[in-house]
């Protein structure tokens, strides 16, 4: 078969499925907003590809275009279906107000976050006054190994399995990030013997977090919650066991909406 010369070949149904999602997941935190040559720089597709995929994510409100600028942004077809998905999550559904009154009531950072693979990713996020936003993190993803969060979700994972998801070195984001698998296992010891994780500048300068796991009916850890900001406005030193106390009774009391009784799978084996 002759194709003609600088004439692209109609994909086949899943192909088209995979080009278009590439499309979507080429727009992130840091690139929110795409221009057509941007979005075929990013995914190697054609111009004529892009363009025509493009015009079919907008039609059905996936992506949004500005005429002035002539950027595409995510649409508010993807902002229902993320809602969609939040609220048919027992955990979302149980966490969301137990995290707002928590930020609320300590002026900081309220998140949840599940793994998702070696990454975690942000169910609930509220901002108290002593630690503004800007911007949403619900739905953004972060390390495992560098926030109190993944702590808490890799805690009583085995050592194996952690290997098998992170490799023996680590990635670094600060000096004081944790970058050998020995270190990341020794702390998590630390996690499971005083049952809460702690985050200090590991992820980014001038910040920290509290958390502690969340627990499904099993026992095994589903999720964490945390209590994030500034380190002034936390001051660790002062306030560590005050914030691991609180940050601890409302995970358990998530843990309990979900059907939790009191007994880990790391307590259960022998």
């Amino acid at each position: 078969m002759v194709r003609a010369v600088g004439k692209e070949r109609e994909p086949g149904g899943t192909q088209s499925v995979e080009r278009a999602l590439s499309l979507l997941d080429a727009f992130t935190p840091e690139h929110p907003e795409r221009r057509v040559s941007e979005l075929v720089e990013e995914t190697g597709l054609g111009q004529s590809t892009v363009s025509r995929l493009v015009g079919a994510l907008e039609s059905y409100g996936f992506l949004a275009h500005d005429p002035r600028s002539g950027l595409y942004r995510i649409g508010p077809r993807v902002v229902g279906l993320s809602s969609l998905g939040l609220n048919q999550s027992p955990v979302f559904r149980q966490a969301r107000q137990v995290a707002q009154n928590l930020a609320a009531a300590l002026g900081l950072g309220a998140n949840v976050a599940e793994r998702d693979g070696a990454r975690l990713f942000y169910l609930c996020h509220f901002e108290g006054h002593l630690a503004p936003r800007t911007f949403t993190m619900v739905g953004q993803g972060g390390p495992l190994h560098a926030t109190g969060l993944g702590k808490a979700l890799l805690s009583e994972l085995p050592a194996a399995e952690i290997e098998a998801l992170l490799g023996t070195t680590l990635p670094t984001y600060t000096p004081k990030t944790v970058s050998k698998l020995s270190e990341l296992l020794d702390a998590l010891e630390e996690v499971r013997s005083r049952g809460y994780a702690t985050e200090v500048e590991e992820l980014a300068f001038g910040r920290a977090c509290v958390a502690a796991p969340v627990r499904d009916r099993s026992g095994r850890v589903l999720a964490s919650l945390s209590v994030s900001g500034p380190l002034s406005a936390l001051d660790l030193p002062n306030r560590q066991a005050e914030l691991a106390t609180r940050v601890i009774e409302q995970a358990d009391q998530i843990s309990t909406a979900l059907g939790y009784s009191g007994i880990s799978l790391a307590a259960q084996r022998p």
